[in-house]
């Protein structure tokens, strides 16, 4: 019975059925998720491979593309995947199949092409119909007893076949290949392993079953990729990456440097990170020098033929190439990042994170239950075999008596079966028997092969009874893949080395300037240059007319210049970048964004060691670590803030005890230092109080060396009885005394 309004489909006559949108877009995207993270994005734990990696090698297994036999059309075997068991493109599935034999993409590869099927410089394979494969041993391997029951098969696509739902995985195939794969919300990140270090991990999981990572990373190393390359992680960052399966490696090109005569070189990269296309990474490197990121380099050639051979010209000899590789690591490919994050799918298919122990104990748990259901298939053939060999063994000892039941008996195998208490499979075996199996010779060798299956099934009922027989069974097998695919075997030896990365707390834009001393002179109206050599007769330095000197300022082409402005900021500038001194040099603004109606008060040498004071035309100032006012840009770092008609006055280094400061006023306030806070921005503190004009001048001494003064013929001259002139810092002071200089200035040489 149906109800009145819906079919026998239970569909509403109408076929609309009614169903909340949020309801109904979360069961379907939740089944697509779900789709997406078990049948296409995240390998098996135990043998590594997604569906469609597992259905090409099925594929090939039915083809019978082993490798002592001929190579096969790819089309063909895409064809049958496709068309059998993977119900997807063809470009996808023979993409799949193209990464399974490309070298520098697996490290061991599982499928052996012949033909174009691409290189590391990024060119495509040729099409599937130009192109040939077969299996690998490695490929073979993961297909071992896969006829002898060691896994369950499932219904293809279309249900006409049936496909494994995993490989029996006799090679160590998720670590020694890894693989990658991005799912809906989750995804999977494995480097490639080596196949050696895998298995005597294993060798020690299996002795030791408590062993703890640490302990494993004592056989496995880190990663063994492809093309090489040298990781310059710590060992603590891979043991942290191994115990929490989420982690990244710092992989970088291996190089050396090639003698050319006469003191020059070039560098010569042999091998690439992962996963860099050769092609882009050449293009970078031009693009660099191009663009003068890499100024120290001259040219970038590709000599590659089968192996990589990336030639690097440096611009001079002086360069030393370990500083030159080490700025090159930093802003082009040759150093690159290979992360980890073991999400796999374990045995139950639940996607979830696993550390290095819980990888290679699945593996190996796999591999015990593959060899329990191999022997329970084994003993389950010996039993029925040696049944019929029971049989025919009663059959010779009567061999007359048989003859006779079947010569005149009108039901044989009745009587057979009720004479000698045969069974029904053994009663068969001795009517289908030909006339001459009955020799003595025949009988001898039923016999021998009945002792033969007797020890054999002994084996293996003690095997099965035993979890220790087991494991030692298991760790035979691993043994021989280590064997077959040890260090000293030339697909077995490892690629990838270990290095510490070298310290270098070094400013790359500044370590390859060539060193040569200059003298920076800026004028009165802004012009700045740099003249060669330290000028010693500052009076020969010619200016436009109506111009001269306001800073003069003797340094290396690698020092950095600082500039303090009246608008309280900092900026910094190369000395290797400002204009040569043939002519008058450049206006500084077209090098700074310092504002017409601000000039520069202080121009000097940077000293990251040093303390300065600054102050404002107001009275307000503080100390600053010179550290902290490098800018980065051409605005500047702001560090006093001043606002309307207040203005930067001056800026001081900070070399003795006390701070003496004198107003508009011509009084003079001497404090302590430290009395005076350190600041990195701000208005800063009242230095001084005046009831009318503001600050004139600031210094510091030391109160051994007393306070100076300039007086009008600019002679120095030192202030007599400084101490009375001693307050506390803000205080209004005393006024200067007789023949100081009316211009209210201290000593010049503190000012910066």
């Amino acid at each position: 019975m149906t109800d009145d309004n819906t079919t026998e489909g239970g569909l509403p006559e109408d076929g609309v059925i009614e169903e909340h949108i949020d309801d109904a877009l979360s069961s379907r995207y939740l089944a697509y998720a779900l789709s997406t993270i078990t049948q296409r994005a995240l390998p098996d734990v135990r043998d590594g491979l997604k569906p469609v990696h597992r259905r090409i090698l099925y594929a090939m297994r039915q083809l019978k593309l082993n490798p002592e036999t001929a190579h096969k059309k790819s089309a063909r075997i895409v064809g049958d995947v496709m068309g059998q068991y993977h119900p997807h493109g063809d470009a996808s599935i023979y993409d799949a199949l193209v990464k399974l034999s490309q070298s520098f993409s697996s490290r061991y590869p599982l499928v052996d092409g012949q033909g174009n099927f691409g290189n590391i410089d990024g060119d495509s394979p040729a099409a599937m119909r130009y192109t040939e494969a077969k299996m690998t041993a490695a490929g073979v391997a993961l297909l071992e007893g896969l006829e002898e029951d060691a896994v369950d098969f499932t219904l293809t696509y279309n249900e006409e076949d049936e496909e494994p739902v995993v490989l029996p995985a006799g090679f160590p195939n998720l670590l020694a290949n890894g693989s990658t794969g991005i799912a809906v919300g989750m995804a999977t990140s494995i480097p490639p392993h080596n196949v050696a270090e895998i298995c005597s991990a294993a060798l020690h999981l299996i002795k030791t079953p408590n062993a703890r990572i640490s302990t494993l990373m004592d056989y496995i190393q880190g990663p063994d990729l492809p093309t090489g390359g040298i990781i310059v992680d710590s060992k603590v960052s891979i043991l942290d990456a191994y115990k929490t399966g989420k982690g990244s490696f710092k992989v970088r090109s291996r190089w050396h440097k090639e003698d050319l005569g006469r003191g020059m070189y070039q560098i010569v990269v042999t091998e690439v990170p992962y996963q860099v296309q050769k092609s882009r990474l050449i293009e970078k490197l031009a693009e660099v020098i191009e663009t003068k990121k890499a100024p120290w380099l001259e040219d970038v050639r590709d000599e590659s033929a089968e192996d990589i051979r990336i030639v690097l010209e440096p611009k001079s000899k002086n360069i030393d190439p370990d500083l030159l590789m080490e700025s090159l690591f930093k802003i082009t490919g040759l150093e690159s990042r290979t992360s980890l994050n073991m999400n796999v799918l374990d045995a139950t298919r639940t996607p979830r994170v696993m550390d290095l122990k819980e990888v290679i104990q699945a593996f190996l748990d796999h591999r015990r239950v593959v060899l329990q259901r191999r022997s329970n298939q084994r003993l389950g053939k010996i039993i029925d075999r040696m049944e019929i060999l029971d049989g025919y063994m009663i059959a010779f000892l009567n061999i007359d008596e048989v003859i006779r039941i079947v010569r005149f008996e009108d039901k044989p195998k009745d009587e057979l079966i009720k004479a000698f208490k045969l069974t029904d499979r053994q009663a068969d075996a001795i009517l289908n028997m030909r006339l001459r199996a009955l020799n003595k010779l025949q009988e001898v060798e039923i016999k021998t092969e009945h002792d033969k299956l007797a020890v054999e099934k002994a084996e293996i009922e003690s095997l099965l009874g035993s979890e220790k027989k087991q494991w030692d069974k298991v760790a035979e097998q691993v043994k021989a893949v280590r064997e077959a695919y040890g260090p000293k075997t030339e697909i077995g030896a490892r690629r990838t080395t270990f290095a510490e990365a070298p310290e270098m707390d070094i400013d790359f834009a500044q370590a390859f300037i060539e060193k040569q001393p200059v003298t920076v002179v800026l004028s009165e109206k802004g012009w700045i240059r740099a003249m060669k050599g330290h000028v010693s007769d500052t009076g020969s330095i010619k200016f436009k007319e109506g111009d001269s000197a306001a800073f003069i300022v003797p340094c290396q082409t690698t020092d950095k210049i600082i500039l303090f402005a009246s608008n309280g900021k900092f900026y910094t500038i190369g000395a290797d970048k400002l204009p040569g001194g043939r002519g008058n040099g450049e206006p500084i603004r077209l090098m700074i964004d310092l504002e017409n109606d601000h000039t520069p008060i202080g121009l000097f040498l940077h000293d990251p060691a040093r303390k300065l004071l600054v102050a404002s035309s107001e009275g307000y100032g503080f100390r600053v670590n010179e550290a902290d006012v490098i800018a980065s840009t051409k605005g500047g770092r702001k560090t006093l803030n001043v606002k309307g008609d207040v203005e930067a006055l001056r800026c001081v280094e900070v070399t003795g005890e006390k701070i003496a400061c004198i107003g508009e006023n011509r009084k003079i306030l001497v404090f302590d230092v430290e009395e005076l806070p350190e600041m990195t921005r701000g208005k800063g503190v009242r230095l001084q109080k005046y009831k009318d004009g503001g600050l004139a001048d600031i210094t510091t001494f030391t109160a051994l060396e007393g306070l100076s003064f300039v007086d009008s013929a600019g002679r120095t001259n030192s202030v007599p009885d400084w101490n009375i002139l001693e307050g506390k810092r803000a205080g209004a002071g005393r006024m200067a005394p007789r023949g100081f200089s009316r211009q209210g200035l201290f000593a010049p040489d503190k000012r910066l």
